[in-house]
């Protein structure tokens, strides 16, 4: 007897996770890449996402791939990490390495190593999340936040940065946004997309909001080295005692190896209420269900951290590379008519740029423009819609000086080309 099999099938895909793919950078970039115009026989150029390492200028110190390099050969490396949180020796160099800017010592228990940023951002959301919980939101941000909270069924909610107050936080869009099931706000320090540097007196009005609701700050400083501004850096787990803190962070952006996949996730806790309210022991749960970062990069982390008069020297270069690519990319943005640069990038890589549409022929927002760009002139920019602003644009200056100076006069062609009349 034949078997026609079931009258209808009951599995289907997860539209959530479909939905969040569809937020991501990467998802875009693709798109964007896939529109690369055919016939233009110019090098394409890349100015939409923020991976510098494949430029000379950017490539990573010698002694940080020989102390990789060594831990693979010294064969002690080729096992399981036994340690969920990871390797011992790794996290107590890095809560050594973060404790110097801050008035307390963190302890290797307060660190977490995780494949890089983003896997911290999955293991918070996945901590958070419970029924009718909600997260505040920088608007605009890295997808990956709005992306994961949607994952878990974890609420968001977008509070907005100030461009005339150099992207400060809205505090009183979080607290108007903020009611009992909000548990969290984030923010990015420096700033992607938009290369703000917060002041310290910001940072505390930030955790004082906190403390008022009754929520925990996570601070994600990825960018934390990248500052060539008037403003220096200050951790927010400098004010943990007002509010506590949850920070994120990599080496990805210290040494310019985002593939290497190594970052972290730390608890700024000196009043023990992540302790307190299950946090901690949530995070712990989290690391023994997720993969380790590659043991053999853990055994490396000591060693690569201890070789600080090195870096020291690659860290300058880089920043004086960054300081004058910001302000090329700042002077020729202001002498195209249809771009408004409301603040000069002071760290990470980024310049977040307005589109005035009125100014342009047949472009309807930020993602027809990117697309005809990228078509027409073989150049990319991110559309700002994936950051949460419509009709902006996220220009990325890590790069080599010429390459960004052809990409920027391409930039002034097309919107030349498309200007009204």
């Amino acid at each position: 007897m034949e078997d026609n099999g079931p009258s209808e099938w009951r599995f289907q895909a997860n539209q959530h996770l479909i939905a969040a793919s569809s937020r991501s950078i990467r998802h875009i970039i693709v798109s964007l890449i896939n529109k690369l115009g055919k016939e233009d026989e110019r090098p394409a150029i890349f100015l939409g996402h923020g991976d510098p390492s494949v430029f000379p200028s950017f490539r990573t110190t010698v002694s940080a791939e020989d102390v990789v390099v060594n831990a693979i050969r010294s064969g002690k490396y080729n096992s399981y990490c036994q340690d969920f949180q990871g390797l011992l020796p790794a996290r107590r160099a890095i809560a050594e390495e973060l404790s110097r800017d801050l008035p307390y010592k963190l302890s290797a228990d307060d660190v977490f190593l995780t494949p890089g940023c983003v896997e911290g951002i999955k293991s918070v959301a996945t901590v958070l999340a419970r029924p009718n919980a909600n997260i505040l939101l920088p608007r605009p941000s890295y997808p990956e936040y709005q992306a994961n909270a949607s994952l878990y069924h974890l609420e968001f909610r977008l509070f907005d940065l100030l461009p005339e107050k150099g992207w400060e936080v809205d505090l009183q869009s979080v607290e108007a946004l903020a009611d009992h099931n909000t548990v969290a706000m984030v923010i990015i320090n420096p700033n992607n997309p938009c290369g703000s540097v917060y002041t310290s007196h910001h940072l505390m009005k930030v955790a004082e909001t906190a403390r008022k609701l009754g929520i925990m700050v996570i601070s994600d400083e990825a960018y934390a080295t990248i500052n060539f501004g008037e403003n220096p850096f200050v951790p927010m787990g400098t004010f943990a005692s007002v509010a506590p803190v949850i920070t994120l962070g990599s080496i990805s952006k210290r040494l310019f190896v985002p593939g290497w996949r190594l970052g972290w996730l730390v608890t700024n806790d000196p009043n023990h209420i992540l302790s307190k309210t299950g946090v901690v022991e949530s995070l712990e749960c989290c690391q023994r269900m997720t993969s380790d970062v590659a043991t053999f990069l853990q055994g490396a982390i000591p060693e690569m951290i201890e070789k600080t008069k090195e870096y020291e020297e690659f860290h300058s270069k880089i920043i004086k590379i960054l300081r004058d690519t910001a302000d090329i990319c700042y002077a020729k943005i202001k002498d195209i008519p249809c771009f408004y640069c409301p603040y000069k990038p002071q760290g990470s890589m980024f310049m977040f740029v307005k589109l005035n549409l009125k100014l342009l022929e047949g472009i309807h927002d930020d993602m027809e423009f990117c697309l005809k760009l990228v078509e027409e002139e073989s150049v990319m920019l991110l559309p700002g819609v994936v950051l949460g602003l419509k009709n902006w644009v996220r220009i990325t200056f890590a790069t080599e000086p010429l390459i960004l100076e052809d990409g920027l006069e391409r930039l002034r062609v097309f919107c030349q080309r498309h200007s009204k009349k």
